[in-house]
């Protein structure tokens, strides 16, 4: 679902009720396209999250708590020295526009009260939030600055007149407000249409804020197909068009919001501030407000996006260097391949010796009776015309040896190219589960630390080394404390440091995935617990997406790390093993510790 006029229109009224007249405490940049105010209003402190991203552009309130740049931007420096103890006097949607404009009374340099106005513009790729001085309506900056080299329909820069956006491509009618309109209205527009159109984009193209999924509404409500010509109903059939489109403005003139998310095959398919019935048939989450859809929906994909985006160097680094290990792997068995005919060699260097006095010189070949085969078939040998028969043998010999040599070396570079294929799906699974920046970059300096990328050059003075990231703490449902690295750093500081010798210790079964901790303080585990630890153990593994995966569980008594063995790397004995279908759902219902 687009963040449309509806959406943006019940966003507006729950913010009129929560923060409206409340005084702006704090202002954090976490990305460089988003925004979180904290507000103190009505008797409590509340965070209002704004987002300029190309992907998922929104505006809402959040409960969520993000890690923020040691050196504030350029631009949160700027909104702090103007917003900082300003109060908010008001918050509106123009026009049904996606656009949210709150103003800000507040003092300037000289102690003067002045009116700053924030207009977040949500459009998709071309989002933004733009800081505006209202006496003037001069911009004073933005999130995304915008020259008539990026646009040459508006510029959007520092010291510009700030002017809305353009309704549509050049030659375009202005757009309609759909809570404001009449059936003359529509009809002109109708007439107006110099080609035909379905009905659903001539909704869109005509009227403010209509998203795909709110035309498609309103066709229905009015009992018309969607793909039908608009140019071609009959004068009844645009009567019941607009009374549908007012049926539809009236659950938001009048404040009937019902947020719900909406799911199809148990996967987040939409969200909308009121119910749908294209959506009827579908299963549905209500919430209680608006925000928490937009954030239920929205926040886990934007959060993935961006955490993917900071680690896809690193990436690429480990797919090109497991697509070698790949190739080395095939050639390496290819060559163990040909080093097992060593066998071979040898027989026939035995049968050569055994059959010296019947073997001619000069001969090329030769056919001997294998006494060592319970078939007692005769092989035939490959010779040398030149050699004689003990020099043939000698020559076998010879292979053989080097044969058994070569198996040797290669079985070594097998077991060592093996090895460093599991830690590298290692380190690609750990990159999945990363959720903040420090894990990323601790990450990053492991494999540094390993020579798979360059290290970074350090500044001149020491910096202060960052605290080590912490590992998911989960409560059993019976009240055990289960524990989960989302890393090599996090999951040796839980096996080697934090785990009790008595507490239990899980991993998928020669899977790549996390360690997983039960703190069992000195009681038995009931088998509830187990299952859902087990479930951890799986889904936060490359298995996730499997089915019967899986998972061994020992006390941590019986789990050690080798010398020299890679970060995250244990061994282990006197295991058990359970299978698991990895449940995600599941593990929502788990009351997860900060």
């Amino acid at each position: 679902m687009p963040f449309d006029g509806s959406v943006i229109n019940s966003v507006v009224y729950e913010l009129n009720q929560k923060i409206l007249n409340g005084k702006i405490d704090k202002i954090h940049q976490p990305e460089k396209d988003e925004l979180i105010f904290a507000i103190r209003g009505n008797r409590e402190n509340i965070k209002l999250l704004i987002s300029a991203s190309p992907s998922y552009p929104r505006l809402h309130l959040t409960k969520e708590s993000k890690s923020n740049p040691q050196t504030p931007p350029t631009f949160c420096m700027l909104l702090r020295k103007h917003l900082i103890g300003g109060r908010i006097v008001s918050i509106n949607q123009p026009d049904f526009e996606r656009i949210v404009e709150i103003t800000v009374e507040c003092l300037d340099e000289m102690g003067y009260s002045t009116s700053k106005v924030i207009i977040i513009e949500i459009m998709g790729r071309h989002s933004n939030i733009i800081f505006v001085d209202k006496e003037s309506n001069k911009i004073i900056d933005s999130i995304k600055r915008v020259s008539f080299e990026i646009s040459s329909v508006r510029e959007v820069l520092p010291g510009r007149q700030y002017n809305y956006p353009p309704a549509g491509g050049e030659g375009d009618a202005v757009k309609l407000n759909p809570l404001d309109t009449s059936l003359e209205d529509l009809v002109k527009s109708i007439e107006l249409m110099q080609d035909s159109s379905k009905t659903d984009k001539f909704l869109m193209k005509t009227y403010n804020g209509i998203s795909p999924v709110a035309a498609k509404e309103i066709c229905g409500y009015a009992g018309i197909e969607f793909d039908s010509d608009i140019t071609r109903l009959s004068d009844g059939s645009r009567a019941s068009l607009y009374q549908a489109l007012l049926d539809f403005t009236s659950r938001l003139k009048e404040h009937q919001y019902k947020a719900n998310i909406v799911f199809e095959d148990k996967k987040p398919k939409d969200f909308f501030c009121f119910d749908l019935e294209m959506y009827s048939h579908l299963d549905k989450r209500y919430l209680d407000s608006i925000s928490d859809a937009v954030e239920d929906f929205y926040s886990a994909k934007d959060s993935k996006d961006r955490i993917r985006q900071k680690y896809s160097d690193i990436q690429k680094i480990l797919g090109n260097r497991l697509d070698r290990c790949y190739k080395k792997l095939e050639i390496l068995n290819d060559e163990l391949s040909k080093a097992h005919e060593a066998e071979t060699y040898k027989l026939y260097g035995d049968l050569i010796m055994s059959n010296l006095y019947q073997i001619d010189k000069g001969t090329d070949k030769v056919k001997l009776l294998n006494y060592y085969s319970e078939n007692g078939e005769y092989v035939e040998i490959p010779m040398d015309s030149q050699l004689s028969a003990t020099s043939n043998a000698q020559k076998y010999y010879k292979k053989y040896n080097k044969a058994k040599s070569a198996m040797v070396s290669i079985e070594k570079q097998l077991q060592e190219n093996n090895e460093e294929i599991q830690y590298l799906e290692a380190q690609a699974n750990n990159l999945e589960k990363c959720t903040e920046e420090l894990e990323i970059n601790e990450i990053r300096q492991e494999l540094a630390e390993q020579g798979y990328i360059k290290k970074k050059k350090e500044g001149k003075g020491k910096s202060k080394a960052a605290a080590p990231s912490k590992p998911m703490h989960f409560i059993s449902s019976t009240g055990f404390e289960m524990f989960v690295g989302k890393n090599n750093v996090q999951n040796d500081l839980l096996t080697i440091k934090l785990a009790s010798p008595n507490d239990l210790w899980l991993h998928t079964k020669d899977i790549p995935g996390s360690h997983v901790i039960i703190k069992t303080a000195g009681k038995p585990v009931d088998d509830e617990t187990l299952a859902e630890a087990a479930n951890l153990a799986a889904y936060y593994s490359k298995a996730k997406d499997s089915t019967k995966v899986p998972v061994d569980y020992t006390p941590r008594r019986n789990v050690r790390k080798p010398n020299g063995a890679k970060p995250g790397m244990v061994i282990y004995e006197s295991n058990k093993t359970v299978y698991i279908d990895p449940n995600e759902e599941d593990i929502k219902t788990l009351n997860k510790l900060q």
